[in-house]
């Protein structure tokens, strides 16, 4: 896997700015090994991850990828960031189908901070997008950040 997010740190509220690119994540390209072992950890049996014919016989080229496995790149983008208690609310939308040996790379923006019940929070857009550029899913995130001094 090749990626530049890093260990997660301690981020403040105060560190964060409207405006500021997350870390992208570069994904290792989709294998097949890997869609049988998420089906296996997901409980997504559905041959169309895992059984090349049932792709064929649906005309759409193959296996395809599950969503949900493109929805938790994009959640290790966000908790490699935030950390992984910090996360309020995380939705993506599906885009494309993501295929074997194609190389995902999430990444994300923050667009708003403010203050909610009692926290510090930030929100932003994420995506995950191929090698081609081509979009596989895209959304939103809320998380809470603490102050500085404020622990």
């Amino acid at each position: 896997m090749t990626t530049e997010a890093k260990l997660p740190t301690k981020r403040y509220f105060e560190d964060v700015q409207v405006g500021d690119e997350i870390p992208r994540l570069v994904k290792a390209p989709v294998t097949h090994l890997q869609l049988v072992r998420y089906a296996g950890a997901s409980g997504d049996f559905n041959p169309l991850h895992t059984d090349p014919k049932i792709g064929e016989m649906l005309g759409i080229g193959g296996i395809i990828a599950h969503g949900m496995l493109i929805m938790g790149f994009l959640g290790q983008l966000l908790s490699d960031y935030v950390g992984p208690t910090a996360l309020r609310k995380f939705g993506v939308r599906f885009k494309s189908m993501t295929r074997l040996d194609d190389v995902i790379t999430c990444s994300g923006t923050i667009t708003e901070k403010y203050e909610a019940d009692g926290e510090a929070r930030i929100a932003g857009k994420v995506q995950a997008v191929d090698q081609n550029g081509d979009v596989k899913a895209s959304g939103t995130f809320v998380a809470a950040l603490p102050k500085r001094g404020g622990e």
